[in-house]
């Protein structure tokens, strides 16, 4: 590091003259200055700055992911990125609790005021969700119809050239897919593993039709889930089939993708395989922490203004419960659980394959 030649001040390093000018609330242009609007304006403020630092650790992490052959070394670093932002999701949700400290009535002395503004028109978080892979098919309804609609045309013209870029979700679908452990010559993995789910779904069938605790209508309906069941990891080695159903929603990831993701998590201890599982569950937790964060911002909603409607015009609670349930980015990655079998029925790898995701070999 380069030393430097200048002295650093504090406040100009920090830019804090513009930092702390930067709140300027609008009841105070309509005569009395509603106290808490302050508040208001510096949460809202310090969330754009945590987008920020998002949106710097994704942008750090998408190029690197992307490569033709990851290194374990950088592996190890995105993973440390994901971390940071996993914090700054806590930070996050905590800081709806400061916002909570105003009560539903201090929220009305200035709220009509800030009609048509919305947290809606937050461009960092639309690049947050796209950038993450939530691009416009993949939104609720009303979310596809209304997402560009309350934007100014720079803002729209950029967030539309964004949705044309390679997300994260595209970067993990195919380092998944290049993953070099879906073929082993000789030794038919997946062939071991398809007896094995076999073995597993006709065993809980048999436990299903035994089971006097049950009603006929009860046992109907979980031999129905368990069919569905079977079904859907038939799909897993079925081209067509796995297509199909990629079609309708129930995948969204390639099937190669899907087959590495399920491999890495079956076989996590393997030393190969330690940091891309951490990976995984990090995508996984990301995901997790965002619906945490919606959650909590639709239960203060609510408690702020009840089913009115939100400033930016959108049906307030209604909406955000249904975005909060529903925009999820790394879905397939949360459902890869439904795959797994026990360690007990899991299929002895061959020595030369553990061998090769070994280190020092």
């Amino acid at each position: 590091m380069q030393k430097n030649i200048k002295p650093c001040y504090y406040s100009e390093y920090l830019q804090l003259d513009k930092l702390l000018d930067a709140q300027h609330p609008e009841s105070k242009k309509y005569g009395k200055e509603a106290h808490d609007e302050m508040l208001f304006i510096m949460v809202h403020q310090a969330y754009e700055l945590w987008f920020k630092q998002i949106l710097h650790e994704v942008n750090a992490i998408l190029p690197v992911l992307s490569q033709r052959s990851v290194p374990e070394k950088e592996l190890s670093t995105i993973n440390l990125r994901l971390e940071r932002i996993h914090k700054i999701q806590e930070v996050m949700v905590d800081q709806i609790d400061i916002l909570e400290t105003m009560t539903p009535l201090d929220f009305l002395d200035f709220r009509d005021y800030l009609i048509p503004a919305s947290g809606f028109q937050s461009i960092q978080f639309k690049e947050i969700e796209i950038i993450l892979g939530l691009k416009s098919e993949f939104r609720i309804n009303f979310d596809k119809e209304s997402f560009y609609s309350r934007l100014n045309e720079v803002d729209r013209t950029h967030l539309m050239a964004l949705e044309e870029a390679p997300s994260l979700y595209d970067a993990v679908e195919n380092w998944l897919a290049r993953m070099p452990f879906l073929e082993f010559g000789d030794f038919n993995f997946w062939e071991q593993y398809q007896a094995s789910v076999k073995s597993m779904l006709d065993h809980d069938e048999e436990t299903l039709k035994e089971a006097d605790y049950l009603s006929d209508g009860e046992k109907r309906f979980q031999l129905n889930d368990l069919n569905n069941t079977r079904a859907n990891f038939a799909a897993l080695f079925d081209k067509e089939k796995y297509q199909e159903m990629k079609q309708q929603g129930v995948f969204r990831m390639s099937q190669e993708a899907t087959l590495s993701a399920i491999f890495i998590n079956l076989y996590r201890e393997q030393p190969m395989l330690t940091a891309p599982f951490r990976l995984l569950q990090a995508l996984v937790e990301l995901d997790v922490n965002f619906t945490l964060w919606r959650s909590r911002h639709v239960d203060m909603v609510m408690r702020m203004i009840g089913n009115k409607i939100g400033t930016g015009g959108s049906s307030g609670h209604d909406y955000l419960r249904q975005t909060t349930m529903n925009n999820k980015f790394f879905r397939d990655l949360m459902n890869i659980t439904t795959f797994l079998i026990p360690r007990s029925a899991l299929p002895e790898l061959p020595k030369e394959v553990i061998d090769a995701m070994s280190f020092g070999k």
